[in-house]
């Protein structure tokens, strides 16, 4: 079924935003729960958007089962060209909004949760508001969500720690083991972990999931960055613990075949505290920007 033809009509097809965005959100998201809060929508409503979609395109762009949402070869094939739509609609948006107003911000971006892709997101973020002045502080997200909430930041971008609730999804990214082809580690051996040094709520994850399976591990690359956490995967120092879609090139996906244990499902979300609607304007492109830079480098890899 996947992929297949649907019924065309003979009216003229077009292509509303309020679909569109409710299939890229589900893409992201893969959970019509999540995307509905992410568009503001009942999981009702974002599932009617879904098949008028798939309807008007003649596609069928979902495999949907009880416990999955993924996309068919045709919605993979549809998504980059659903994303260049709304980032074109939304950029005029912004332009027209916000225009040459000054605009001031501080934010905060947790490399684990997109840090690593923020130069290009900032790009296209200066180049649709020429007189932005922005402050940017990387760091863990427990730190900036504490900066924030002392109001010292304007807006987060952050990887949502287990059980949490606040924020606006942006996309998921579910935790994974990785580690280069030829690490020299068999299971049952302590897991050799490299990571970011504590506190980090991945790190702390880990530590949790292990420890509950019972199986041993040991500390062989600590950081304070995630940068220099994916080198050390990629070099074969170690087994990491990052975002499927920050896992470095190159690197392989450990799971339950390699003994290792299962990891709660990950979202990085945004909190925004900006009440100026050139500010609102301004925090969601550069999370738009942020996600479209990490969706590419995922692509890419």
């Amino acid at each position: 079924m996947a992929g297949s033809d649907l019924p065309r009509g003979d009216a003229p097809v077009s292509l509303d935003i309020d679909l569109l965005r409710s299939f890229v959100a589900v893409a992201d998201t893969q959970s019509f729960t999540v995307a509905g809060l992410q568009v503001g929508a009942t999981q009702s409503a974002v599932s009617v958007r879904l098949k008028k979609l798939e309807e008007r395109l003649g596609r069928v762009l979902f495999e949907r089962t009880p416990r999955s949402v993924e996309l068919t070869p045709a919605g993979r094939s549809f998504l980059p060209d659903a994303r260049r739509i709304l980032a074109a609609h939304d950029d005029a948006l912004r332009r027209a909004i916000v225009g040459e107003a000054p605009v001031s911000l501080a934010i905060g971006v947790a490399e684990h949760a997109g840090g690593l892709t923020l130069a290009p997101a900032l790009a296209r973020v200066r180049g649709l508001m020429p007189r932005l002045k922005i402050e940017v502080q990387l760091g863990l997200s427990d730190v900036l969500l504490a900066a924030f909430d002392a109001g010292r930041l304007d807006a987060v971008v952050i990887r949502r720690a287990p059980g949490g609730e606040r924020g606006r999804t942006l996309y998921r990214d579910d935790l994974c083991f990785c580690a280069a082809p030829d690490l020299d580690w068999r299971p049952g051996e302590p897991v050799p972990l490299v990571g970011v040094e504590s506190p980090c709520n991945t790190r702390l994850t880990v530590v949790r999931a292990l420890d509950g399976a019972g199986i041993p591990w040991t500390e062989v690359f600590v950081s304070r960055g995630v940068a220099a956490v994916q080198a050390a995967a990629a070099a074969g120092l170690g087994i990491a613990c990052l975002g499927r879609r920050f896992r470095p090139a190159g690197t392989v996906i450990l799971g339950r075949e390699s003994g290792l244990p299962a990891l709660p499902s990950s979202e990085v979300v945004l909190l925004e505290s900006a009440r100026d609607p050139a500010a609102r304007m301004a925090v969601a492109g550069i999370a738009d920007a942020l996600v479209a830079a990490v969706a590419e480098e995922a692509v890419g890899a």
